[in-house]
């Protein structure tokens, strides 16, 4: 699955977090997912537990504590599924 497959995706399982829906159409890989999308921290276990189901992967806390970035997620979700 090519990263952008994977962008994909994850833009799916974030648009009902989303508060600030400008930045999320306009969403790079920079893009940080508490600050510009504006998704409450405390949804944040949602929208990974979001990203587990969605790609069959299981992310532990070592892991989600580096996530900030889009571009944080695409990485780890490709390195789960290479694994």
């Amino acid at each position: 699955m090519s990263n952008a497959d994977i962008q994909a995706r994850i833009m799916t399982v974030l648009k009902p977090y989303v508060r600030n829906e400008a930045a999320f159409n306009e969403a790079t890989l920079d893009t940080h997912l508490l600050k510009d999308l504006e998704i409450n921290s405390a949804r944040l276990v949602d929208v990974l537990l979001g990203f587990e189901d969605e790609f069959e992967v299981e992310i532990d806390d070592e892991d989600a504590d580096v996530v900030q970035t889009l571009g944080d997620v695409v990485g780890l979700v490709a390195s789960k599924i290479e694994s």
